[in-house]
């Protein structure tokens, strides 16, 4: 018998009156163990804590608790039109080259924490550096969420906007005199024509209005840019001795240098190579995209030799083949290009984006 005043024993306590008897004189309940702490927490394996016993998920989800078996479906080609014309039964799933195209959807689509600069430039005209920045854009902003804006800084009468949107009216030249008054996105909109969901900045189309950006005005043009854009991609001129050029290189933090499998073509992009290696911009040279433009090309010319030269020296090499659409010069539309062209503006796209982890 206990003594009066006399404090319990836990165990003892527990086994002589804590647990309940059932109809048929059996417990309904298993014994408590106490822990070795004398509490009611039982010790060992089954211990739990506040995200429940050991071994169970920590959070319940969708992705737990649903079981989905259905393949994935295809959104295109024979595949789609026998998944609808079966009512759903059937699905091939997605072809190879479907599942490639998502790939580099994924690769084009790379999250960024800062604005990003990409220059696009060559030292000969002529090669197709136009068109290179056109597809650039027009693929990065059709399939990013984020702003993405083209800037001609080519002194020469550039034809960028004309390539895009046809519209040159209000130019570069125009918001640089009125940087001043430019606060908001929509100050900043008037002086951009839009294609699709891509910004276009024009340059000066009026000889008389100067050499184009000094570098001052490019930096403020620059710097106005970065706060309203993601995505600044400039289409440079072919003189690297020009004002405007050294700030396009200093905030370049990706380069698409551009030539033809050409004789002078390849000779001219190579010579670009050159003069980065020696002028301080070997790590952007290193990391540069080729792209070999076919605008025009030479059944003569090893274009293979051509391709193993810039592989060598660059990060990458892009092949953008001979189209009739880009041949003639005018407004450039993705969904009227070859599907060849389509798929190598995607692949430049994805990969310039592989880099914005840098």
């Amino acid at each position: 018998m206990e003594r009066p005043g006399a404090t319990p024993d836990p165990q003892a306590w527990w086994d002589r009156y804590g647990h309940r008897v059932g109809p048929v004189g059996e417990s309904s309940e298993p014994q408590l163990r106490l822990g070795p702490d004398g509490s009611g927490r039982p010790a060992g394996p089954e211990s739990t804590d506040a995200s429940g016993p050991a071994g169970a998920p920590a959070e319940l989800t969708g992705d737990a608790i649903v079981r989905d078996d259905r393949r994935d479906e295809p959104s295109t080609g024979w595949r789609r039109a026998v998944l609808r014309l079966s009512g759903g039964v059937v699905n091939p799933g997605p072809g190879p080259a479907e599942v490639a195209h998502r790939e580099l959807l994924h690769r084009i689509r790379r999250p960024l924490s800062r604005t990003r600069h990409v220059a696009v430039t060559s030292m000969k005209g002529g090669v197709g550096k136009t068109t290179v920045a056109t597809l650039l854009g027009l693929v990065l902003a059709e399939t990013r969420g984020d702003r993405v804006v083209a800037l001609d800084a080519n002194p020469d009468a550039g034809t960028l906007a004309d390539r895009l949107t046809g519209e040159s009216a209000v130019t570069v030249r125009e918001l640089v005199l009125d940087l001043e008054r430019i606060d908001s996105w929509a100050a900043v909109s008037y002086y951009t024509s839009l294609v699709g969901r891509l910004q276009v900045l024009a340059s000066e189309q009026d000889a008389a209005a100067g050499d184009g950006l000094s570098r001052d005005e490019y930096d403020s043009v620059s710097a106005l840019l970065e706060r309203y854009f993601n995505i600044i991609i400039t289409d440079s001129g072919t003189g690297f001795l020009h004002p405007a050029m050294a700030g396009i290189l200093a905030r370049a933090q990706s380069l698409v240098i551009v030539g033809a499998p050409t004789v002078d073509g390849a000779g001219r992009a190579s010579k670009t190579l050159d003069w980065l290696w020696s002028n301080g911009f070997a790590l952007l040279a290193r990391d540069a995209v080729a792209v070999l433009s076919s605008a025009r090309y030479s059944p003569d010319v090893d274009s293979t030799r051509i391709r193993e030269h810039f592989a060598a020296r660059c990060r990458a090499v892009v092949d953008i083949p001979h189209d009739p659409q880009l041949a003639v010069g005018g407004r450039v539309e993705l969904a009227r290009l070859a599907p060849a062209t389509r798929a190598a503006a995607f692949e430049l796209a994805a990969l310039v984006a592989d880099d914005f982890a840098s």
